[in-house]
């Protein structure tokens, strides 16, 4: 063979790795920074209100993300508190007889939000060939049902179900999530989507992130896997800076000799491309705040546990207060549109 072609062939073998070893690069920058602010606003304080307690959530550093806090504007000094039982943090203020009308609170961070990745599923089933095992002591309270979460009855059985003959948490993981992505459309219309109520969603078969994730957590929960719920925003992917309208979640599940895994299904929805990127990986278009649900905040609130927390809690004289508004923006700092 002639040296040229044996050059050319060498080429083309190397070209047609390069989807492979490129594939989280087609989908994400390896990490965004940027400034996001954080606004909430007080409509309408009563008058004769003794006292306003306001939680705030306060995004942290971890593997993926670096988060520095810059700057507050508040009517009182806003205290930095953890919630006891998954660690999130949280900015808590107290007004004492404060004047009725608005008050307002803006919060501004610089954050850098890396691409995360454990592999795609070809390359994680590997490590899980020989199954799983019972999850580590650490890990089991993901196990366990959240209110709107079962592990229970119909999603026990529709796991079941999905998972027949599979061997290993990754298998079972991989089925859950195409059960869900195949099942489940991104659809807003209607009411109790958003609420993350898994039997919902069984039954809708439609719904927004908190839907979608809701439904794979009840199901891998009930197969012993534990998954964990997070939620925070999204950043467009194609913009520097701009408003975000609302939250984002996703999902982690646990593999023994893996760790956490992370899947996001109902972007995957949204481009269907991304199908077996999302399995296993997140781009860096968002910033995470807080995890869990069932939420009992620091300082104690009076209300009931929150299903989440990604937007104000706020209460007035002991009871939950429905007039606080939420506005978030971010800024690129470094953009590489």
């Amino acid at each position: 063979m002639k040296p040229n072609r044996v050059l050319m062939l060498a080429c083309i073998a190397t070209l047609l790795t390069i989807p492979v070893l490129m594939r989280s690069g087609e989908f994400s920058p390896p990490s965004r920074t940027f400034l996001f602010t954080y606004q909430a606003t007080l409509k309408a304080i009563p008058n004769g209100t003794r006292r306003v307690r306001v939680w705030i959530p306060r995004p942290a550093s971890d593997a993926h993300q670096t988060v520095v806090l810059k700057d507050v504007h508040a009517p009182v000094h806003l205290r930095e508190t953890r919630e006891e039982t998954f660690g999130n943090g949280i900015l808590y203020g107290e007004m004492l007889q404060p004047q009725p009308g608005a008050a307002e609170f803006s919060v501004e961070y610089q954050v850098t939000r890396k691409e995360y990745s454990k592999g795609n599923f070809e390359t994680l089933v590997k490590a899980d060939r020989d199954g799983s095992g019972s999850p580590p002591a650490s890990v089991r309270r993901w196990l366990a049902p959240d209110q709107l979460v079962p592990v229970s009855g119909k999603v026990k059985d529709l796991a079941d179900e999905n998972t027949r003959g599979m061997r290993g948490s990754l298998e079972k993981a991989h089925a859950l999530y195409d059960y869900v992505f195949h099942t489940v459309r991104y659809d807003k219309s209607g009411t109790g989507w958003g609420r993350g109520d898994s039997l919902w969603v069984c039954d809708s078969k439609h719904g927004n992130c908190t839907d979608f994730h809701s439904l794979f957590m009840s199901m891998a929960r009930a197969e012993g896997i534990p998954a964990r719920f997070e939620i925070g925003f999204p950043l467009p992917a194609d913009a520097a800076e701009g408003v975000i309208p609302g939250y984002h979640c996703w999902s982690e599940f646990f593999v023994n000799r893996i760790g956490w895994v992370p899947v996001d299904i109902s972007e995957a929805w949204k481009d269907p491309s991304k199908h077996d990127y999302f399995f296993g990986s997140l781009d860096a278009n968002r910033i995470q705040f807080t995890v869990g649900r069932d939420l009992t905040l620091q300082p104690r609130q009076d209300g009931p546990p929150l299903n989440y927390f990604v937007y104000p809690y706020v209460e007035i004289d002991g009871r939950p207060f429905a007039g606080a508004a939420a506005k978030f923006s971010f800024r690129e700092l470094q953009f590489r549109g």
